[in-house]
């Protein structure tokens, strides 16, 4: 609501200078002033009702003489309570209004009288005004103070998410020559193989099988390739004790080194009935051609469990690319309509690494969740600031668990873990620039600041912690409609402040 309309419904009275004395704000202006302060301000009576909306243009200076008001915030679009107050000389409204044009000039919240109360007003182009005249050194070191925790801030944010950005690049780097290495011994492996196999196919080619035999063995070494992308998984136990039968089988047929060659055809999911299939093909062969044979046929069964070795690795090198790009958001636009999950996937891949095998992941998604406009590359370092802080709540043993759901048309993200839980005593500074409970140089304390910018700041969303032993939540609020294009809000201490009434 404008100026205009608050004044359709407020009527006016007399501004006496004395009274404006008794309020702390004016106390110490000289009787010139505060002559100034009345002849160009006004004393308003406004009845119940909204005085101002958040993000309308911030018009007018408020001061409570007497009443009671409320102002709330969005959040997660709903309207929440910040400050309900009928204290005398509180204020509210464009008390930005000397920074200028520096500053966003638009209320940080809304406005309620609860009761009929009664204000002195002053236009934002006066307050500022004043303030220039009356108070230069003041506004000097307001604006520097502002300005210069606001870039402070800013420039540590921007170091906690290199630092972030060398951490995961260290992990990613980790994580792709795992895969990179066993696609080179693999690849290795296999060149050995097939040179085995040349060598196998020239003493076939010197007449030892005869036509029947030879079609009969062909057949044996496709189906011995198509069996091993069907194998059945298998126990260690039961791996062992097939190896074992194996190995004994292929010794009394005289196969010396059967236990080198019998895991590979239980791996591949033969049995002795299909080593007896072999036996009877060749059955009349000498026993040296019956010995080639059945390594030729091991030869096979290398190859192609080489070749899935391979495949895998190159797939988990593709995959991993694919979740770094997903992460980064490179090449993509700032601001998406995404699927959150994908977000939330990319960034568990990368931070697989610092997450360990002692957290076990649980994941309890809402698939039927819809796309959600996000700015994705800082949602996801959301993610990375919620799920670190969890892995090293739990010091890496626990029970790290996300979850997602729809709840009054917002996509609701919960991530918890199974950790101590934070103190009672911190928990209402937990979003606070520069607090930490970790020790010193293991944490900024910007982390979660960073979260709540992103999430409440430019997204209009929701953070909220809630902690007990066992279970400790950060809760994630985020709109799912709103303008493709949203500025973002100012600056999260200019919002706090606004907090003074």
């Amino acid at each position: 609501m404008n100026s205009k309309e608050t004044a359709d419904r407020s009527s006016h009275q007399v501004c006496d200078p004395v009274e404006l004395r008794s309020l702390f704000l004016f106390e110490k202006l000289t009787d010139e002033q505060l002559e100034l302060l009345c002849a160009d301000g006004r004393i308003e009576i406004i009845e119940p009702g909204l005085v101002y909306r958040e993000g309308d243009p911030a018009t007018c200076f408020y001061v409570m003489i007497e009443g009671e008001v409320q102002l709330t915030k969005l959040s997660g679009g709903a309207e929440i309570e910040t400050v309900r107050t009928d204290y005398r000389g509180a204020y509210a409204g464009a008390w930005t209004a000397y920074l200028g044009d520096k500053v966003d000039q638009n209320y940080t919240g809304s406005m309620y009288v609860t009761r009929r109360s009664r204000f002195f007003v002053l236009d934002a182009g006066t307050f500022a005004r004043m303030m220039h005249d009356w108070f230069p050194m003041a506004v000097h070191l307001l604006e520097g103070a502002f300005f210069g925790n606001r870039n402070s801030a800013e420039r540590i944010a921007e170091r906690e998410r290199l630092l972030a950005l060398g951490s995961l690049s260290a992990g990613l780097t980790h994580e792709l020559n795992n895969p990179a290495a066993a696609a080179v011994r693999a690849t290795a492996g296999l060149r050995e193989r097939v040179a085995g196999m040349r060598h196998k196919l020239a003493m076939m080619a010197q007449g030892k099988f005869d036509t029947a035999s030879l079609e009969a063995l062909v057949r044996l070494q496709e189906e011995a390739a198509a069996q091993v992308a069907k194998a059945p998984e298998l126990t260690t136990l039961e791996a062992s004790e097939r190896e074992d039968i194996l190995s004994e089988w292929l010794e009394d047929h005289g196969i010396g080194d059967g236990w080198n060659l019998a895991p590979n055809f239980v791996q591949a999911g033969f049995d002795v009935d299909w080593l007896e299939r072999v036996s009877a093909t060749l059955d009349g062969c000498p026993d040296q051609v019956f010995q080639g044979a059945i390594r030729w046929l091991n030869y096979t069964i290398e190859t192609e469990l080489l070749m899935n070795e391979i495949a895998d690795s190159t797939t988990r090198i593709s995959t991993l690319i694919g979740a770094a790009k997903q992460y980064s958001q490179m090449d993509r636009a700032p601001f998406q309509v995404v699927d959150i999950h994908e977000l939330l996937d990319s960034t568990l891949v990368m931070l697989s690494r610092k997450i360990g095998d002692g957290v076990k992941v649980v994941k309890e998604y809402d698939r039927t969740l819809p796309e959600v406009p996000c700015y994705a590359a800082e949602l996801n370092q959301v993610w990375t600031n919620l799920i670190d802080n969890a892995v090293y709540a739990m010091n890496g043993q626990g029970t790290l668990t996300i979850s997602t759901r729809y709840e009054n048309d917002c996509a609701v993200v919960e991530i918890g873990d199974s950790g101590p839980g934070v103190p009672a005593a911190v928990r209402g500074r937990i979003f606070e620039p520069f607090f930490t409970t970790k020790p010193v140089g293991e944490g900024t304390g910007l982390g979660l600041d960073i979260s709540f910018r992103i999430v409440v700041n430019k997204h209009h969303g929701e953070i909220r912690l809630d902690s007990e032993p066992g279970n400790t939540r950060f809760t994630v609020w985020l709109p799912l409609h709103r303008p493709e294009e949203m500025p973002e809000s100012s600056d999260r201490s200019e919002a706090d402040a606004g907090g003074q009434l």
